[in-house]
């Protein structure tokens, strides 16, 4: 038998199966694509599948989608429904009435209200810290004081010696009876050194701890992995919390790269007492359901149910892929639209959407101060190229640029609306907080709170230097390339 015809025509098989499939993932991609995705998203996608179909394709079907698996989308309805509770209070007395608000906040309120299920509460203080050692020190300090529980729930925690104070600490306080409980980011826990000396510090102790979002397909545990609980909180007894933007981990993060640069994260963590401690303790245990399956109890114990220690107003707003919407996204733009004399915005990575964008040069039009503060070296290149690529825009808008002296990297997140208003947290001005993060963020209405934050601002000024226009168009080609090649990849989500 003549095999000769079937020799010469099977490279030409092969090139057609591979033309048809490549055509055939380009036509599905666009009906499959773009469905219930921002367009910059979509498009993005589009291209890298485009160029490079089948990678693309595998890329995609990775990190393509932000739906959780069923269980986990079940447990989270629960867990909004359970939050709502908060609102029940409103018959005693902690709901911020309208009539104390401006009226521009009070929509944003009712918006954060009705996306978060938490309403604004009055009668709390708050204190700010950006002195790295010092909050572990005020953590640690607040666990000792513990009577009944500790709740801690960190992206990054590391027992290492900048935060064995605080691991101390929570031993003792399970030697005194104290329930503690710890809850970690697992992928952060995987990249991050320390993971084993962590988790036997965890057990040796007796503290009851999960791994948040796990990523253990042999366990049954998968889910899109790039999806992470980014919050940092603290509660003590329903009576103290903390929360901001710092890890529990070491200054350096402890990782060779960033100790041979010197670098160190510079931070802000925000010490309440008052109602607010229940959102805090609120979203902990929504957290909590979520990893362990377990309710707690204990939102109804604190003694701010009937007292109210200080003058401000505060909301929590919690954010996520667990949410329809995206929380903190909306609340920040309402916010943003609110202003009428100035914003000052300190953000890590500062990598807007169109609607941030819009919203800033929006106020700078109506003759709103606005200034971005932002560190002038980064630890990320693709986020940090990323954010590169919007300074040429913001600058030409009117907005300042303030970036913060290496060897730092500014890593605190908030921003302040004229001087009643601010925004504390976990949450970056960039996609990923946006759409894919678990984030924690605080609204506060005080001027006390305000004038504070001023002052953290007066710092960073202090410690920054301001790029201007004229020396941003002297950037290099090649650092024009980088930068929008990495802004097209920060939109793949």
């Amino acid at each position: 038998m003549d095999f000769s015809w079937f020799e010469l025509s099977w490279p030409f098989a092969w090139t057609l199966f591979i033309l048809v499939v490549d055509n055939v993932v380009r036509v599905v991609a666009l009906f499959v694509v773009p469905r219930n995705r921002r367009p910059t998203a979509g498009m993005a996608w589009l291209m890298a599948i485009f160029l490079v179909p089948v990678p693309g394709l595998l890329l995609f079907l990775i990190i393509g989608s932000k739906r959780l698996p069923r269980e986990r989308v079940q447990k989270q309805e629960a867990i909004n429904q359970f939050v709502g509770v908060i609102a029940e209070r409103e018959q005693r007395g902690l709901v911020t009435p309208d009539e104390h608000l401006e009226v521009d906040l009070q929509g944003v309120v009712q918006l954060g209200r009705s996306l978060g299920a938490q309403p604004m509460l009055r009668g709390n203080t708050a204190k700010l810290c950006i002195d790295y050692d010092q909050s572990f020190a005020m953590m640690a300090a607040a666990i000792r004081e513990a009577k009944v529980y500790v709740h801690i729930e960190f992206y990054i925690l590391v027992h290492d010696d900048a935060t064995d104070e605080v691991f101390v600490a929570m031993a003792d306080a399970v030697k005194r009876g104290v329930q503690v409980r710890v809850l970690l980011d697992h992928i952060s826990a995987v990249r991050n050194p320390g993971t084993r000396r962590t988790a036997q510090s965890l057990d040796s102790m007796g503290a009851d701890w999960a791994y948040m979002l796990p990523v253990r397909p042999w366990r049954g545990e998968y889910q899109r992995p790039d999806l992470r609980n980014h919050r940092k909180l603290l509660v003590v007894d329903g009576e103290v919390g903390f929360m901001g933007s710092q890890n529990l981990v070491d200054s350096t993060y402890n990782k060779p790269s960033n100790k041979r640069r010197g670098l160190h994260w510079k931070d802000l963590m925000v010490r309440v007492e008052g109602p607010i401690v229940l959102g805090l303790e609120a979203v902990f245990q929504g957290d909590w359901y979520l990893e362990t399956g377990e309710y707690l109890t204990h939102l109804a114990e604190s003694r701010f149910a009937v007292e109210r220690p200080g003058e401000l107003d505060c909301q929590i707003v919690p954010s996520g892929p667990g949410y329809e919407s995206e929380n903190n996204l909306q609340v920040f733009v309402s916010l943003l639209y609110m202003a009428q004399h100035r914003i000052s915005i300190t953000s890590p990575y500062f990598v807007p959407d169109g609607s941030i964008m819009n919203a800033l040069r929006a106020a700078t039009a109506r003759g709103v101060h606005v200034e971005l503060f932002v560190s002038e070296t980064g630890d990320q290149a693709v986020v940090y190229h990323a954010q590169r690529s919007y300074y040429e825009e913001l600058l030409r808008a009117g907005v300042r640029i303030w970036m913060y002296r290496p060897p730092y990297i500014l890593h605190s997140k908030h921003f302040t609306i004229d001087g009643t208003t601010a925004v504390v947290g976990s949450s970056n001005m960039d996609q990923r907080s946006f759409g894919l993060n678990m984030e924690i963020s605080m609204v506060v209405h005080g001027e006390s709170f305000i004038k504070d934050l001023d002052d953290i601002n007066d710092f960073y000024r202090a410690n920054s230097r301001e790029l201007t226009l004229e020396e941003w168009l002297k950037q290099p080609l090649r650092s024009q390339l980088l930068d929008g090649l990495a802004r097209l990849t920060s939109a793949l989500q």
